[in-house]
């Protein structure tokens, strides 16, 4: 069963997910604990070569454990958990990829708030989440038989990674860890349309522009080297939420 409400909202599948997001949310503050912390790469023999690096120092990161001991993490992070998994619900309804977008739900509310506070996407998460994502997708197109939808989920992998790794390669602030997170988002949101592939990938960049500013104005950032995860996936939501919307839109100016 599938309750309407207004504007074609799901009501029972957003209950669902939000119960769902909630729980998932909870555990994110465990998720960080348990992330490895980066080897540092030590310095050869004869030092490290350049300027005098203590010119260059900069404030020391805290660990994954002291992160996941945030006061108030796990309620904070439920509370958002909830809040994404009942918008995808209602936007979506009972589909088969909300097997892996709710897998995402804390993942993601986990890799963002990492990378808001030391401007790092741990690979130690993102490379496992790379195949529980592409196993769920696999599924999903075993279960409905569409493999258009399993072509484009590799087109979107294709094409959010390429985009991403010519920003990294030609532009200064993009991490590398931007372009491992893209091609997740990329198969994530390539398996529902295009719609919400490019919706999702020209918001996160809209937003990421947008949310520079305030960020350079409040000192959080000093250049253009600035956590870019988190509007990478607001934006993905923003795609899987209005990407229909705006693409039939789109398609109706066009007509």
């Amino acid at each position: 069963m599938d309750w309407l409400l207004g504007g074609g909202w799901h009501a029972d599948t957003a209950a669902v997910c939000a119960v769902v997001g909630a729980l998932g949310g909870w555990l994110v503050p465990r998720l960080v604990a348990r992330i490895p912390e980066p080897v540092a790469v030590p310095a050869g023999p004869a030092g490290p070569a350049g300027p005098d690096p203590a010119a260059h120092e900069e404030e020391p990161r805290p660990s994954y454990v002291e992160l996941a001991a945030a006061p108030g993490l796990a309620q904070r992070s439920a509370v958002g958990g909830a809040l994404v998994g009942g918008v995808i619900g209602a936007a979506t309804g009972w589909i088969w990829p909300l097997t892996y977008l709710l897998v995402l739900v804390p993942i993601g509310l986990a890799l963002g708030y990492v990378d808001s506070r030391v401007r790092l996407l741990p690979t130690k998460v993102i490379a496992p989440t790379y195949g529980v994502v592409a196993a769920l997708v696999l599924l999903c197109a075993a279960v409905t038989g569409d493999l258009d939808d399993l072509g484009r989920a590799a087109l979107g992998w294709l094409v959010f990674g390429l985009v991403f790794w010519l920003l990294w390669r030609f532009t200064p602030g993009m991490g590398y860890g931007d372009v491992r997170l893209s091609g997740i988002l990329g198969i994530a949101l390539g398996y529902l349309g295009w719609s919400e592939a490019l919706v999702g990938l020209y918001s996160g960049f809209l937003l990421g522009s947008v949310g520079w500013i305030p960020l350079r104005l409040l000192r959080i950032t000093k250049d253009r080297n600035f956590p870019f995860g988190p509007f990478m996936l607001i934006g993905a939501l923003v795609g899987i939420v209005w990407g229909p919307e705006i693409g039939e839109y789109l398609a109706a100016r066009r007509a």
